[in-house]
């Protein structure tokens, strides 16, 4: 029985459910998987995520559908890049049947946590990865657990899919090249909570990066990736040092599906003010289209929305791309996977 919350007040926090599951890695292997109820860890507190950041993560989501039924959006590529995060990082891959059990399982289990479909709410998932073996010389950890918890959530910014204001922060650096950019380990994030603070303090909804080595070239948006829209063309950068988003992957072959040019490549940031449109896009707000960035060091201001609302290409991306998670639209690329219904 679905439990009875205000589905239409939620926001992208966190509310307890009833199960998450869990499987354990040691002596070079993926033990069985087991159903918890507990949302407390018991940890060494010499466990190497602890000290050295060997944790990892993923987030997707799970969608009540106008049919009935829960869908779940591209996990396959959400265990992809975990998968190669822990190559990066050194830690076991989680094999994708088994990154798609425990997550099928943690929603069957939490179903009725997943909200209504007219509410725009969506329950989250968090796959988490860390390693757990007590040391204190800097290693890696022999023994690891691998968890999947979810939550229901709102909208990741309160005004939803609304146009926002971006800040260039040019005095820190979310990661270097050949770092670990390309991987989503906590790390990444601790390294941006600094400069999105200050984003914030100025009114911005977040903060927005060049690349670390030049300051040439965009990176990021905070959280999430860029693109921009001109001469019928999606327009998205490529680094070393950028997380490969699979909304964005996902984004751009709908815009090839619709007959858009598509271009990944480096991105000067002057060709800011050549765009007609832009936004910052992930998992969480799906797509954040941008109302302008402001550039405080040269007092330019790169502006996309001018009456503040989202462009008519973005809106069309955005449309298009909910229709095939909530599954009203056909899934032509087999993006979806049912899991209750």
């Amino acid at each position: 029985m679905m439990k009875d919350l205000d589905w239409s007040n939620l926001s992208f926090g966190y509310l307890p459910t009833d199960y998450n599951v869990r499987c354990y890695y040691c002596n070079g292997k993926w033990g069985e998987i087991e159903i918890c109820s507990d949302a407390y860890l018991k940890l060494h507190m010499a466990a190497i995520c602890l000290h050295y950041g060997q944790a990892a993560f993923e987030g997707l989501k799970a969608y009540r559908c106008p049919d009935g039924r829960i869908r779940v959006f591209r996990m396959d590529e959400n265990a992809a890049r975990l998968q190669a995060t822990g190559r990066g990082i050194l830690m076991p891959e989680v094999p994708t049947e088994l990154f798609e059990e425990m997550v099928t399982k943690a929603v069957r289990l939490n179903q009725d946590y997943v909200p209504t479909y007219e509410s725009g709410a969506t329950l989250y998932i968090r796959p988490l990865l860390i390693g757990t073996t007590a040391h204190v010389g800097i290693r890696s950890s022999e023994d690891f657990v691998f968890i999947v918890f979810v939550t229901p959530v709102g909208p990741y910014f309160k005004g939803g899919f609304a146009a926002n204001p971006y800040v260039i922060i040019r005095d820190y650096d979310r990661s270097a090249p050949l770092g670990t950019g390309m991987y989503k380990v906590g790390g990444n994030y601790a390294a941006s909570l600094r400069a999105n603070s200050i984003a914030h303090e100025k009114g911005y909804v977040s903060e927005f990066y060049l690349d670390a080595k030049e300051k040439k070239y965009i990176d990021e948006c905070g959280a999430a990736n860029f693109f921009g829209i001109k001469d019928n063309t999606y327009i998205t950068p490529k680094s070393t040092s950028i997380l490969p988003s699979i909304t964005n992957k996902s984004l751009m072959q709908i815009a090839t599906d619709i007959g858009m040019n598509v271009e990944c490549r480096p991105v000067p940031v002057e060709e800011l003010s050549t765009f007609e449109e832009a936004g910052a896009c992930g998992t969480a707000a799906v797509i954040s289209p941008i109302s302008y960035i402001d550039d405080l060091d040269t007092g330019v201001r790169y502006t996309f929305s001018k009456d503040g609302k989202p462009g008519p290409i973005s809106t069309k991306l955005y449309n298009h791309l909910c229709a095939i998670q909530y599954g009203i639209e056909e899934d032509r690329h087999g993006w979806t996977k049912i899991v209750v219904g």
